[in-house]
């Protein structure tokens, strides 16, 4: 399986010729180049993970791609056709098992209402727990996409979740906010926490890829 990182939280996966995509966001540029895309996964509402527009460009290109995400990206997304996933839920399409985990954002502050925010394990490999610190129990986590900056998290917190979680490999999701400095800084702290565990750090930039 084919990983490719775009800006910000947008991830790229490729496997037998089929594509899925997850959070093409307010921050991705436009994925001109979706073929082959059978689903595309929205952790949650908020635009920095997803946009109408791109939804619309896949979905022109990719007519049968199925859209998954929890209950509050049905009401946002209203008319695309989306199908609800909660945590404990498992879906395969095509070449990809999706195993979903979580249900809440993290908290950004009390006055900022709880959104919907589910973390999808594919083909048991690679975690990404969109905007949230949920740990997927009971699962070895090959390769983890870690949240390098955001609002809602301090990075006392995120090496906090790379330690619980011990991936064998990490790199740095939602990230669009840094300066080149704080990139570097974040990279750094992470890179870390994973290796201390035994696990490989790759600092992706928006189009490299892993191959997991």
């Amino acid at each position: 399986m084919k990983l490719t990182k775009r800006e910000h939280s947008c991830l790229v996966l490729e496997q037998a010729g089929e594509t899925l995509i997850v959070d093409p966001g307010s921050f991705t540029l436009p994925l001109t180049d979706a073929r082959g895309v059978v689903a595309i996964v929205i952790t949650h509402e908020h635009p920095d993970h997803w946009t109408p527009e791109h939804l619309r460009r896949i979905l022109d290109v990719n007519s049968d791609a199925q859209i998954f995400g929890p209950a509050g990206v049905v009401t946002a997304a209203e008319g695309f056709d989306v199908t609800e996933v909660a945590a404990g839920d498992t879906h395969v399409v095509g070449p990809f098992t999706l195993r979903f985990f979580g249900g809440s954002h993290a908290e950004i502050h009390r006055s900022i209402p709880i959104v919907d925010n589910v973390g999808v394990l594919v083909n048991d490999e690679l975690y990404y727990a969109g905007d949230s610190f949920t740990i997927p129990e009971g699962v070895e986590v090959g390769t983890l996409a870690v949240p390098a900056s955001a609002p809602w998290l301090k990075i006392a917190e995120v090496m906090d979740y790379v330690d619980a979680v011990k991936p064998q490999r990490s790199f740095p999701v939602h990230e669009m906010l840094l300066s080149v400095a704080g990139k570097s800084l974040s990279n750094a702290r992470i890179g870390s926490v994973t290796e201390q565990n035994g696990g490989q750090f790759s600092p992706l930039e928006p189009g490299e890829s892993l191959d997991l």
